[in-house]
């Protein structure tokens, strides 16, 4: 039994469906989203591990500099020691926001597959329940405060602005790291 493909945009006839259109859309951005973690991942992995080795580095540097005369040269080490220190500081603050970048995008993959998933389905599509428990879904798997924000308003029919605008108010002081 042969099997007939689905119509498509490209070739279109009386089969022809947007929301087949929508999904295959849906899972083009999910896969997209996918890929791009990935290769943030693998150079990710690659600079935790790049790191640990510094910081071990770094360690018997500091330790070795105190056990020199004091002089120009234990100050010099001292100093660049502790520039370093500053520095790695810094990368693991960085870190964390790429763990926030992961977090997020992969919530969002998550969440367009589960849209996809309501869309294909017709008993679900036209049933509000349906929606409502997605949304529930979505929100529940929220961690940062800001992302809550940023849902709930745009539920309430604010604008891509104004929800961007709502979410980003308690997050002036970029100085503390939310855990999430």
């Amino acid at each position: 039994m042969e099997t007939v493909a689905p119509s498509t945009s490209q070739a279109p006839d009386l089969d022809w469906s947007q929301i087949r259109e929508t999904i295959l859309m849906l899972n083009l951005a999910v896969a997209q989203i996918e890929g791009a973690m990935t290769d943030g991942d693998d150079s990710i992995n690659t600079l935790t591990n790049t790191f640990t080795s510094m910081i071990g580095d770094a360690e018997i540097i500091r330790l070795t500099a105190e056990s020199l005369e004091d002089g120009h040269e234990k100050q010099s080490i001292q100093k660049h020691s502790k520039e370093v220190h500053n520095n790695m500081t810094s990368a693991i603050i960085a870190f964390q926001f790429y763990d926030k970048l992961n977090q997020r995008l992969s919530h969002v993959s998550n969440s367009l597959s589960s849209l996809a998933e309501l869309v294909n389905n017709p008993q679900q599509l036209y049933n509000p329940f349906e929606w409502k428990g997605l949304q529930e879904k979505i929100k529940s798997k929220y961690t940062v405060d800001a992302d809550k924000r940023m849902f709930e308003a745009l539920l309430s029919g604010a604008s891509i602005k104004d929800a961007l605008a709502c979410a980003g108010e308690k997050e002036d002081d970029n100085s503390d790291i939310e855990m999430f």
